[in-house]
């Protein structure tokens, strides 16, 4: 066996070292590629990946595996196979109803998004370097797999599934990298509030809570428990700190595109548990309260040729961005409202750009290390794209932000000069970022710029549940409309 070296690696201290052979190395996102499921079962089908799984599952105990997968709305879909059937269950996957992959969400008029209740059963195949077990309860273990049509289908049997976002995203990371010879690192910085008995916060009265280490000595119990268990998942946890009040955030160290989406999930799930475990509750949520801080997901990027990071140059000891630097800034520029839709994916999420002082952006522009803006280009060298939330699409957020690096450097794009926000308002000014879910969606789905990154089908299926969320909403009754109207209309 080869070590594996590229678009997918081990995951963490329990999972296969060195189990990946090139088959496995360059697995195939075409989605006209009839035999990309075949080839997938063929390499999880080799003796020593196996024996190498066996291996954990045996010096672990382990007695369940989830089979999971990202949905659209970022959520996680799995089934639970016993172990002991994990040799077969390699080699033929697991089967799911295809509408699982948005949510299994109906419309407000009863109508299964992504086909209807009548819509075919996917194959959804294990990647065995994902294979972790869980360290709150090591007789089990997870394992991310790929979606695929089943064999059977005319004409679509065998290829990738198009809805599937974590393989849209490493699709287009690979083209990219063929494309280019570049590769993308990024590191998130996930955000989350908490609530529960004991996690009272301590604050002066107009004073922020932040960075105060009597808040951390609060969130002790939960930072500890999500350190550890991060760790034990292959998570290189490396700072965190108390921002607003029970907000928490840690951060672990950047990496590839696929092993940040990924872990950011694996994080995400490691929220929840703990939350379980203490009896209190974890919420991504974008934006919980009025006039507190809401939960950003700040994506940390840089854009790597081998070694060498290319958003700076060596030597240079100024604060600055490359030429090749400002052609990528310039696909983001570009692109930033047709990404909205993704970047901020839910209603609640623009709620953070209309509570003014926040640290929310709402307007398309880039400054160096200015936190007002849009993006930022920090001093160790990294482009900090500043509008995703926490509870973003990782898979979908990266696959767009890579097609706009590409569309950047394809078009040698200007974003123009920087500006310096906080010095002068107006001159910043720009254009404004979408405000509102509807008018974001309606944008996503009309992009050519979208559609030309990820396949239609996908597209179509996300507009259409994001549609049904604004439809929902925009026909809810709201406590501030009773406030506001109850008596006092006409």
């Amino acid at each position: 066996m080869t070590v594996l070296t590229r678009n997918v690696e081990p995951f963490g201290p329990s999972a296969p070292a060195a189990m990946m052979n090139e088959q496995f190395v360059r697995r195939s996102f075409d989605l006209t590629d009839n035999s990309a499921l075949d080839r997938h079962a063929e390499a999880n089908s080799d003796p020593a990946v196996l024996a190498e799984i066996e291996e954990i599952i045996r010096a672990n105990g382990v007695e369940y595996i989830y089979y999971q997968l990202p949905t659209l709305g970022s959520r996680v879909v799995a089934k639970v196979v016993p172990a002991v059937h994990f040799r077969k269950t390699f080699r033929s996957g697991v089967f799911q109803h295809r509408t699982s992959m948005t949510d299994l969400q109906t419309t407000r008029t009863g109508a299964l998004i992504g086909g209807g209740v009548g819509a075919q059963e996917f194959v959804a195949l294990p990647d065995p370097e994902t294979f972790t077990v869980l360290p709150w309860d090591t007789s089990v273990a997870r394992v991310f797999c790929s979606a695929y049509e089943p064999n059977h289908l005319p004409g679509v049997g065998g290829r990738p599934l198009a809805t599937d976002s974590r393989a849209a995203m490493r699709r287009v990371h690979a083209e990219f990298e063929d494309h280019t010879g570049f590769h993308v690192r990024s590191g998130c910085e996930p955000e989350m509030s908490w609530e529960g008995a004991g996690l009272e916060v301590i604050k002066k009265d107009g004073a922020s809570p932040a960075y105060q280490v009597e808040n951390l000595e609060i969130m002790r119990p939960v930072y500890q428990k999500l350190i550890r268990y991060g760790q034990a998942m292959g998570l290189d946890m490396i700072q965190g700190d108390y921002e607003d009040d029970g907000q928490l955030e840690l951060n672990w160290n950047y990496d590839r595109i696929e092993l940040t989406a990924d872990r950011l999930v694996t994080y995400r799930q490691i929220c929840r548990q703990v939350g379980r475990e203490l009896g209190i509750t974890a919420s991504f949520m974008p934006k919980p309260y009025v006039g507190q801080m809401g939960n950003g997901c700040h994506h940390n990027l840089s854009v790597w040729e081998n070694d060498d990071n290319l958003l700076i140059e060596r030597g240079n000891r100024e604060l600055h961005i490359s030429p090749i630097g400002k052609q990528l800034m310039g696909g983001i520029i570009e692109n930033a409202a047709d990404m909205m839709g993704v970047m901020a994916s839910t209603v609640n999420s623009y709620k953070r750009f209309w509570d003014v002082g926040q640290f929310a952006p709402d307007v398309v522009n880039w400054g160096l290390d200015d936190r007002s803006c849009l993006v930022r280009i920090s001093s160790i060298g990294r482009m900090e794209y500043r509008v995703p939330d926490s509870a973003v699409n990782p898979y979908l957020s990266h696959a767009l932000i890579v097609g706009a690096y590409r569309a950047g450097l394809d078009g040698e794009l200007d974003p123009g000069e920087p500006v310096d926000q906080a010095a002068d308002r107006e001159a910043a000014s720009g254009t404004r970022v979408p405000t509102t879910l509807g008018d974001a969606i309606s944008l996503f789905d009309r992009s050519g710029f979208v559609r030309s990154v990820l396949p239609d089908l996908l597209v179509d299926h996300y507009a259409e549940l994001k549609c049904d969320e604004w439809a929902r909403f925009c026909g809810a009754i709201t406590d501030w409309e009773r406030d506001q109207y109850w008596e006092t209309v006409p």
